[in-house]
């Protein structure tokens, strides 16, 4: 009898699904169990600074422990955080931001102007958005301890917009001993001004990591609205429990060893859905769009002939599928702007239902491909990308590339695509990731849509006419004219292949029923407003 996946689920919670949970779990129960949240994250939790990295896990561990000048709200308008008021002069040119009243550090001291400085140009250094905005800025400066400026040499459309966006690296306000540091260089100081501290004494790296509620945090009047308004924290405590096997995540979820799981496995969703206790639950109504990230400065990728190949290669449905396994979470992606607002079929060509590896073979010979290893960085513990990852070495080997793979979990690959060198100095080719859907319609602050080079995201794709029509997207604000310039946009990104799409994809998180509250955003995961009902 051929005993399945989900057959084991079911049966090992039957047998006592606390037997198989890692020991950590068990060890760690708190006295304020009834108020304590554990959350299996969608991968481990290895840098603390948000600025030095775009990950969502790390995006996510900002949002808990630092503030945001601005946020979005359900309607994703940004509205003031952190700010008490601002305004801007009748040029357009000088905002002024003074800072509301209550806003403290976690060691007690108070938040400044200066701080606010300080974050908004370490931020600028490497979100695409901010680059643009200290581009314009003839001066970033603090005026009193409450007030600051920012005063452009010409108008600049959607500054509010830039300073509250999500696409990650988002501006989290940090200390300005701390927001001195370059952004290439990692802060390791956990202590924010946000609605919850991190708990360092019982940090266990590998195993798990603790947030405690910020009982001197002072929240907005205002009720709480997506990322806006008021943040108030309803539990004591939040434990990120880091468990690299999907399944193993599951079962203690089904145990109650769990409370959320961000990334339950998808082939498991009718067992999710069957069990009493369980939910499945859309957070990021938007999806995410899945795309090869590559190596533009090293063999064979620094050939725009190879990279043309790649998307030829690629067959989305059969990715997905490998990937996702049911379609009906899934479907084909051709625009660099995802399926929103300004998505279009400008320069598309070169999609296939079934992809075409014969003209990509072709193309990697013209690219002059000599046999060089193509590097995929391959992380474990995010179930999906692992299986497409795989999928992919299978088809380049087909057309006589000599792919391999880079086995380690999630944050060894963050770890690993900071390398600029070649694959035998521990360089990579290939990685695979997901954006946030919504982000991709701001190519302004959104890192995957940069292609200025040194500056840019990972793969540090570079394309000076691609990136002079980016640039103008800040002085264009009739829908007309942005979807026009979308399509100029495209046209030119698709000649010089700054990513490779996959696909879109909707994925649920699981939760048990007594777990509610939870805020719907793209991108980021909230954790105030949550609350949890006695056992």
């Amino acid at each position: 009898m051929t005993i399945s996946r989900r057959d084991l689920i079911k049966t090992g919670v039957a047998a006592g699904a606390a037997f198989s949970m890692p020991s950590v779990l068990r060890a760690q129960t708190s006295p304020t169990a009834e108020r304590t949240v554990r959350m299996a994250k969608g991968g481990a939790l290895r840098v603390f600074d948000p600025i030095w990295t775009a990950d969502y896990v790390t995006a996510d561990f900002g949002l808990a422990i630092y503030d945001t000048l601005f946020a979005l709200d359900s309607k994703l308008m940004p509205q003031p955080q952190m700010v008490g008021k601002w305004d801007v002069s009748d040029d357009r040119k000088t905002y002024t931001f003074v800072l509301r009243d209550g806003l403290s550090w976690h060691d007690g001291t108070s938040v400044t102007a200066a701080d606010c400085v300080a974050s908004i140009r370490r931020w600028a250094q490497v979100n695409p958005g901010g680059q643009m905005l200290m581009k314009r800025a003839k001066d970033i400066s603090k005026k009193d301890d409450k007030t600051f400026t920012i005063v452009l040499s010409e108008p600049l459309g959607f500054v509010i917009d830039i300073l509250a966006s999500v696409a990650t690296p988002c501006l989290f306000i940090m200390r300005e001993k701390d927001a001195n540091h370059a952004a290439t260089e990692q802060v390791t100081a956990t202590v924010g001004s946000g609605p919850f501290k991190f708990n360092e004494a019982l940090a266990k790296p590998g195993a798990s990591f603790t947030f405690d509620r910020n009982e001197q945090y002072v929240a907005r009047k205002e009720v709480s609205d997506g990322l806006a308004g008021g943040k108030i924290v309803k539990v004591d405590r939040v434990i990120w429990d880091n468990i690299a096997d999907q399944q193993t995540a599951l079962t203690a979820l089904q145990a109650g060893e769990l409370d959320f799981l961000q990334t339950p496995p998808t082939d498991l969703y009718p067992v999710i859905e069957t069990d009493p206790n369980l939910e499945l639950q859309v957070l990021d109504k938007s999806g995410s769009v899945v795309y090869l990230r590559l190596n533009f400065l090293h063999k064979p990728f620094d050939s725009v002939k190879a990279r043309q190949a790649m998307l030829h290669l690629v067959d989305q449905e059969a990715m997905m599928r490998a990937a996702y396994g049911d379609p009906k979470y899934f479907r084909p992606v051709t625009s660099i702007f995802g399926t929103g607002t300004y998505s279009n079929e400008e320069n598309t060509e070169w999609f296939k239902k079934r992809g075409d590896p014969e003209k990509a073979k072709q193309l990697f010979k013209e690219a002059g491909y000599a046999g060089e290893p193509v590097l995929i960085l391959q992380p474990t513990d995010w179930v999906e990308v692992s299986n497409a990852s795989q999928w992919l070495a299978a088809e380049l080997r087909k057309i006589g590339v000599n792919a391999e793979l880079a086995p380690s979990d999630w944050g060894g690959l963050i770890a690993r695509r900071a390398n600029k060198g070649p694959v035998e100095d521990g360089g990579w080719s290939i990685f695979i990731t997901s954006d946030s859907d919504y982000s991709l319609s701001d190519p302004l602050s959104n890192v995957t849509l940069a292609a200025n080079g040194d500056e840019a995201w990972y793969g540090w794709p570079k394309n000076d006419e691609y990136e002079a029509l980016r640039a103008k997207w800040a002085e264009v604000e009739a829908l007309g004219e942005r979807r026009a310039l979308a399509r100029k946009m495209q046209r030119v990104y698709w000649d010089f292949v700054g990513m490779v799409l996959v696909g879109q994809a909707v994925s649920p998180i699981a939760r048990r029923k007594s777990l509610t509250g939870l805020i719907g955003m793209p991108v980021l995961i909230p954790m105030w407003n949550m609350q949890k009902a006695p056992a």
